[in-house]
């Protein structure tokens, strides 16, 4: 049972993002550049949009702006997952959405690991989006076996950071020294290697059949591949990260520019080419990179479906991978057909395209509400006030399109759409959690907790 003692896992959370940052930013200097452009940009754009400056304001996100960031990794076997998802329980962090990247080539599946409480997020956003190698797409099976035997041999996770996992698992959580040594001992689960534990001819084998194959098979723990911070203008980033010396990608994944944004939107540079040791000679891997997001409104499952249908009817137009050479191209056809999305907040609500929060304003407060009043009533007269709910999670085909553009254009890209959530969850040992359920419960505690203040019994 949890203790007055026992360190909330949201501040273990807190504490391991935070460590994260440092541990990375040392290693890939271009990462600290990196913040330092978003912490610019963010703040000129709050000087200069009061609008979103209020926004931000109301809901609480300004004071978790520049904790915004996400991780990634990639696992190669399901004890891994099904430990890493023990470790990240540790920090509050649960496994939301099953992600299949294989339509866009990418012979992986993952989830999420995040907090899902609207409290516990606002300590701490902190999110690691987790894929696990699909073994059974290497179509060589002595390849296969290799990469299976490799993976089999090392162990990513130190004995103390195990003991611990089960330490607070038996006890409830960690005491703060407890806690303390937990995210020293988990940080190296995630560290970088310059050692890789095949030779330079197996490495070449596992790159051949799909570069990520080899960058999870090759080396003795799984390295995070990149950190995420939040900007409020991703336009304005992308195009100021020549200046600071920094490569981006030719397209941003995800919707179009709006002036109400909504999802995910994602851009990155280049993935480094770093120097490794195989086991019998020098060379190098690329792996590591960076990531910059801008998030809007989470959509509900009409919105959802609208938004496929237009991003799906752009691509279909665009007949093939958005790339350098058709970027130009590629955003005129997403902005003309993204014209069928309001670009409101008001109508996106109306018509049940996206989730919301409401609050009770101070007229609100200092009012009797009319029991027979309709919520549309109530914000009309000024008694309760609505933002959008901040999107927490990811797009498949963004993340694919991230991975590909650090993965090269020699990597395999013709792998049958298979999605096997099942064997996901059974590997992962746990059932994940349906992200559009979690909007939908944070929007509804919102309304009865207007509800209860203004005195009423109910608000839908």
């Amino acid at each position: 049972m949890p203790t007055a003692r026992h360190v909330s896992p949201d501040d273990i959370r807190k504490g391991f993002s935070k460590a994260m940052s440092d541990m990375y930013r040392d290693e890939v200097p271009l990462y600290g550049a990196l913040m330092e452009l978003v912490a610019e940009t963010n703040a000129r754009v709050l000087a200069t949009d009061t609008g979103l400056a209020r926004q931000l304001q109301r809901t609480g996100e300004i004071q978790r702006l520049d904790m915004e960031r996400h991780g990634a990794i990639r696992l190669g076997t399901a004890f891994e997952l099904a430990t890493i998802s023990r470790l990240f329980a540790v920090m509050g962090m649960q496994p939301v959405g099953y992600y299949d990247l294989t339509p866009a080539g990418v012979p992986v599946h993952s989830t999420a690991f995040r907090a899902v409480h609207e409290s516990a997020l606002q300590t701490s956003p902190f999110r690691v989006f987790t894929s696990l190698l699909r073994l059974e797409l290497i179509e060589n099976p002595e390849l296969r076996a290799f990469a299976q035997a490799a993976l089999a041999k090392r162990s990513i996770f130190t004995p103390r950071a195990l003991a611990l996992i089960e330490q607070c698992e038996a006890d409830g959580g960690l005491e703060q020294a407890d806690a303390d040594q937990f995210i020293q001992q988990a940080l190296e689960t995630f560290r970088w290697h310059h050692t890789a534990t095949v030779s330079a001819a197996q490495y070449q084998q596992l790159s051949n059949q799909h570069r990520l194959v080899a960058d999870v098979v090759a080396f003795k723990g799984p390295h995070i591949n990149h950190l995420t911070p939040r900007t409020l203008d991703i336009d304005q980033v992308q195009a100021a990260m020549p200046g600071k010396g920094i490569t981006p990608k030719a397209v941003i994944e995800g919707p179009p520019r709006r002036q109400c944004p909504i999802l995910l939107r994602q851009t990155s540079f280049k993935a480094l080419d770093e120097a490794i040791t195989f086991t019998d000679a020098k060379g190098s891997h690329s792996a590591r990179f960076g990531e910059i997001e801008q998030r809007g409104v989470a959509l509900t499952p009409k919105g959802r479906a609208l938004y496929d249908q237009l991003l799906n009817a752009a691509r279909d137009d665009l007949g093939a991978f958005p790339n350098e050479a058709n970027a130009s191209r590629y955003t005129e056809l997403m902005a003309q057909h993204f014209e069928a999305f309001p670009d409101d907040h008001r109508q996106m609500r109306e018509q049940g395209l996206a989730f919301f929060r409401y609050f009770v304003t101070d007229k609100g407060r200092g009012a009797q509400a009319d029991p027979s009043c309709s919520l549309s009533e109530l914000i009309a007269t000024g008694h309760v006030d609505v933002e959008p709910l901040v999107y927490e999670d990811f797009l498949p085909v963004s993340a694919a399109g991230i991975f590909q553009s650090n993965l090269g254009d020699a990597a395999q890209t013709h792998y049958a759409t298979n999605s096997n959530q099942a064997e996901f969850e059974k590997a992962l040992g746990r059932w994940t959690i349906d992200e559009l359920q979690l909007y939908g419960e944070t929007q509804q505690r919102s309304l009865a907790e207007c509800a209860t203040a203004l005195g009423l019994p109910a608000l839908a």
